[in-house]
């Protein structure tokens, strides 16, 4: 396994800009209800990143478009749960309210520019429209602002480049002028859905390193969405690991890189390619996620689980605390359930986190 530097985050008392509560939301279709979204809870504090990851169909992009009420009011349905932003519900604001809210105090990044951007209108007047609905600002001065902000994000020639449209940009510039857009009004939170999904490396590499960036100078609380935990190794202060419309696992990015407890977070972390490879094939998850319209009895990650007890296939298991900020959904950590040994490449990353804490506390 490639050597890894784990960093120990400092404990630091951090307010909760935004709390999600008991959160259930489900999905009338003509073949049932779908429940995508299965009592998550999670806070996010101000100035920190949380990455929501897990496999498509496992409610992250559904948990986060509740908190931007971007869901479809007439198949979506929150049936309980509260999101709490400067102490107040989200979901009892009127469409008029939450308009002033969206993409002045809450932003969002969307997985592809393309089909977010509206391809008849310049970038320029794309990223004034907030300006002009949200500060105030003239046509010639949200224009003006809007060039600063295309420079801030890295296009080169701004101002010529601002009357042109869409098409005639990269994915990566693409994406960049949606972050511009998404930070125009200085947001307190940004949510950022696989914002770098379908780009190359290189130019997923550029656009992580400009959220980071601008995350400082900006002073942003942000939610990451992705599948991929490579990516959330370079960003995040906290995961939120996701199954089958619930969180199985939660902590800091160090506990969840360096000291899973939830079987799916062993196998994700399996998953990632690392040097030590070459050419032995990848490590997958058996099977497929249940389907939502008719979840199995017990944990829903049982029939993939090659650590699975009796028990997993009875009850959903309760969420068990590990430390002060480290919690995880598995009946493995029962203080009935047998010693089960984690997978080699986890136990490798256990030894890491064990000696950083030594080396911390020495």
């Amino acid at each position: 396994m490639t050597e890894i530097k784990a960093k120990v985050s400092e404990t630091m008392v951090q307010k909760n800009i935004l709390s999600v509560k008991d959160l259930t939301i489900s999905f009338h279709t003509f073949e049932g209800e779908v429940q995508a979204v299965r009592g998550v809870s999670f806070d996010l504090k101000e100035g920190e990143t949380l990455a929501l990851v897990g496999e498509s169909g496992s409610g992250k992009t559904v948990s986060t478009k509740a908190i931007t009420r971007l869901l479809p009011t007439k198949s979506a349905n929150i049936s309980s749960g509260e999101i709490l932003y400067n102490g107040e519900n989200l979901l009892d604001k009127s469409a008029k309210e939450m308009n002033k809210i969206r993409g002045k105090e809450i932003a969002m990044i969307f997985q592809d520019p393309m089909t977010s951007l509206n391809p008849t209108l310049t970038v320029g007047r794309q990223i004034a429209e907030p300006l002009e609905e949200h500060q105030g600002l003239s046509k010639k001065a949200a224009l003006a602002e809007a060039i600063q902000l295309m420079e801030k994000v890295g296009i080169i020639g701004a101002k010529q480049r601002a009357s042109q449209y869409p098409h005639q940009f990269s994915g990566g510039m693409r994406q960049r002028v949606m972050i511009a857009m998404a930070l125009a009004c200085h947001p307190k939170i940004v949510i950022a859905d696989e914002p770098t999904t379908a780009l190359d490396v290189t130019i997923q590499a550029q656009i992580i390193d400009l959220l980071k960036d601008l995350k400082t100078e900006f002073q942003t609380s942000t939610i990451f969405i992705t599948h991929d935990l490579g990516v959330v190794a370079n960003i995040a202060d906290r995961v939120a690991v996701m199954y089958a419309g619930k969180i199985v696992e939660i902590g800091t990015s160090d506990e969840i890189f360096y000291n899973p407890k939830h079987p799916y977070t062993w196998g994700l972390l399996a998953s990632m390619p690392t040097l030590e490879i070459g050419d032995k094939d990848l490590y997958t998850i058996p099977g497929a996620p249940p389907n939502l319209l008719n979840l199995p009895k017990g944990d829903p990650f049982a029939s993939r689980n090659m650590y699975a007890l009796e028990i997993d296939f009875e009850e959903e298991p309760e969420m068990y605390r590990i430390s002060e900020t480290h919690y995880a959904a598995t009946w493995l950590l029962d203080v009935q359930a047998p010693e089960i040994e984690p997978p080699l490449e986890i136990q490798a990353r256990n030894k890491i986190f064990e000696q950083t804490l030594a080396a911390k506390k020495g």
